[in-house]
């Protein structure tokens, strides 16, 4: 005990305190380095923001060895903020390569900022996304046909870049698809990873089309090496699936103030105006006449079968 107390004794105690201060301030640079350190320290996440930070924080940590060799003349403070200097260096070399080596042609660039980047994806992660798909755009003809009812199989999960898509089921229109939205996220959402299924819609370019496609197969290796990814595509294909019902649910009428509800895959929602009520003399009086009752827990006039 008493040497450990001596020790932090004369760790604390060693040195003189300070009873007089220097008048004169530092030199210029060691206040340029103070202030490149301030302003480095406030940069933020993701490549750019590292870029930002060892950038500044090199400028400044080579400020700090100007000062230390000519004002200072100080060896040691002059060693360690080279060192700092060399590796704030060679992060922001390091940083660099890894941005150039994300770089993506312009359709893969755009599809990131209108539909990754809103939502917090690095570029790193969007990487691996883009090499599952072998960085492949895939062009479909006007009035070609992406897959067709009853016999494409559905092996493949594709989201359209550019263009219009035409659902039909029967010759019977259903939506469209247009660009940033999955051609085959409800196939893809009925099926389990094991488990095979042909498409049950056709699916028609409009226009000359331009999307992108991951292979069923190799997208499920890439869920089970990145869990973030698994449930980034869950949220995607969800959304999407939510979209294409809703336009579902706007578009299919079946007229005489009948509505389908796709909710509700087995009625129809008939929207009646209320009948006046009916006195109570009235309704006993039709009721001792022998007139039907309702079926208990039934609302006349609110549902029909189809």
């Amino acid at each position: 005990m008493g040497e450990n107390a001596s020790f932090w004794e004369s760790l604390i105690y060693a040195h003189p305190t300070c009873t007089t201060w220097k008048q004169e301030a530092e030199g210029s640079i060691y206040h340029l380095a103070s202030i490149l350190f301030v302003v480095g320290f406030m940069g933020g996440s993701g490549f750019f923001g590292l870029l930002y930070v060892f950038s500044l924080l090199g400028l400044g940590f080579l400020c700090s060895s100007v000062w230390a060799w000519l004002d200072v003349c100080a060896a040691d403070i002059f060693s360690w903020n080279f060192v700092l200097f060399a590796i704030c260096f060679v992060q922001f070399i390091y940083v660099t390569y890894q941005v150039r080596s994300v770089a993506f042609d312009r359709e893969f660039q755009e599809l990131y900022s209108a539909l990754f980047q809103p939502l917090g994806i690095s570029l790193t992660v969007y990487r691996k996304i883009v090499l599952c798909c072998d960085a492949e755009v895939i062009t479909l003809e006007k009035e070609h046909c992406y897959a067709m009812q009853g016999k494409t199989p559905i092996d493949k999960l594709s989201l359209l870049v550019s263009g219009r898509i035409r659902v039909t089921v029967d010759g019977e229109f259903l939506h469209y698809i247009f660009p940033l939205q999955f051609l085959d996220s409800p196939e893809w959402d009925s099926l389990r990873p094991t488990e095979e299924g042909i498409f049950q819609v056709t699916l028609t370019a409009e226009t000359d089309c331009r999307y992108v496609a991951w292979r069923r197969k190799k997208l499920y290796l890439l869920f089970a090496k990145h869990r973030f990814i698994s449930r980034l595509f869950s949220i995607l294909i969800g959304s999407d699936i939510a979209e294409k019902l809703y336009a579902l649910n706007d578009r299919v009428h079946v007229g005489q103030g009948f509505r389908y509800d796709i909710r509700l895959p087995n009625f129809y929602h008939v929207a009646l105006p209320e009948s006046p009520p009916v006195p109570p003399a009235r309704r006993s009086h039709q009721l001792q006449r022998g007139s039907p009752r309702p079926p208990a827990g039934t609302h006349c006039g609110s549902f029909l079968s189809p």
